[in-house]
């Protein structure tokens, strides 16, 4: 690969299926991934959606680096608004004291959920307004530095997590710019803004203690399989999945009744929520990908495997580990 390879899990959970065996699946998935030479493993805060086990952010990754011994774990992201800074501080500071070097922070403003959920959240639905304030004050208390006297983040103060922001609008931009951050950008769900994104981040980025050079990760799909067949029939089972999960939770659907949502036009707004994905054998996807990465002008790519079956994203993983020649895969 021309970048360096990330992955992002949302730690899925399929129909039926225990959420056990949705954490057991993450597991190997990291294991994998710290055998194949990816970069990193990111999980995100997500709230009272069923196919998603991930809401608990920071004990999954405690768990996780339990059972991996060197690649790097993180949040993409902890959505800051639904907590205090001091607790995010404590969390983040407990996982790098027992794993050091191992941890990465990124954080996102949104609420992770609906609205009904947001209050069930205790959040106050203003409390985004303040995020450019509470990123500085958590990154305080990690630095060491309180920006509250006499309030320190036992553990946390000193760990000097790495904080990076996430953000699908030009918003995030311009706060990791203006922190000296570095940028993840949510183009696998939110594909609209990219490239505006990325160019303003780079254009008004400003040095800062963590970072020199502006550094943009950007995300993107991928479904990698033996042959193009199976591989877009996957897809396919991914798209009727999705379109499903946003306009019908309260039923499964017939693939019948998946296509005709899909070519409805909230079907095809969610459909294009899937814009940058690369589907197809693994010469195609690393293919993909590079352009991809180019397109985004991006210094490394974070990749969310869709496959519904757990066997069959490990199989992804594995693929684009080998043909982008990744250590050891």
């Amino acid at each position: 690969m021309s970048v360096p390879l990330s992955i992002l899990d949302l730690a899925p959970v399929s129909d039926g299926q225990p959420v056990r065996e949705s954490f057991e699946a993450s597991v190997a998935l990291a294991q994998l991934a710290e055998q194949s030479g990816y970069r990193r493993v990111w999980y995100a805060e997500h709230h009272n959606m069923p196919s998603i086990a991930s809401s608990a952010t920071s004990v999954l990754i405690a768990h996780i680096a339990a059972h991996t011994q060197s690649i790097r774990l993180g949040a993409g992201g902890i959505m800051l608004p639904n907590h205090s800074p001091l607790t995010i501080a404590e969390q983040f500071g407990t996982l790098e004291t027992l794993h050091p070097g191992r941890i990465d922070l990124g954080l996102g403003r949104a609420p992770g959920s609906d609205q009904t959920t947001l209050r069930a959240l205790r959040r106050d639905p203003m409390s985004a307004d303040s995020f450019p304030q509470d990123v500085l004050e958590l990154q305080g208390y990690l630095a060491g530095k309180s920006r509250i006297p006499g309030v320190e983040a036992v553990p946390g103060k000193g760990t000097h997590v790495p904080l990076y922001i996430l953000g699908s609008s030009l918003f995030g931009a311009q706060l990791a710019a203006a922190l000296g951050l570095p940028y993840a950008f949510a183009s696998h769900f939110a594909p609209e803004a990219l490239q505006d994104a990325v160019a303003l981040y780079r254009r008004e980025f400003r040095p800062s203690e963590q970072l020199a050079e502006p550094y943009v990760i950007a995300g993107a799909n991928v479904v990698a399989a033996d042959s193009n067949e199976e591989a877009q029939a996957q897809f396919e089972r991914v798209r009727r999945h999705r379109v499903a999960r946003f306009l019908v939770r309260d039923r499964s659907l017939t693939d019948a009744e998946a296509d005709l949502l899909l070519d409805s036009p909230q079907g095809r707004q969610i459909a294009g929520m899937l814009r940058y994905t690369a589907v197809g054998t693994p010469a195609a996807v690393k293919e993909y990908l590079d352009g991809f990465a180019s397109h985004a002008g991006a210094d490394e790519l974070i990749v969310a495997h869709q496959a519904i079956d757990a066997a069959a994203r490990l199989r992804s993983v594995h693929l684009l580990a080998e043909v982008s020649g990744l250590v050891n895969a």
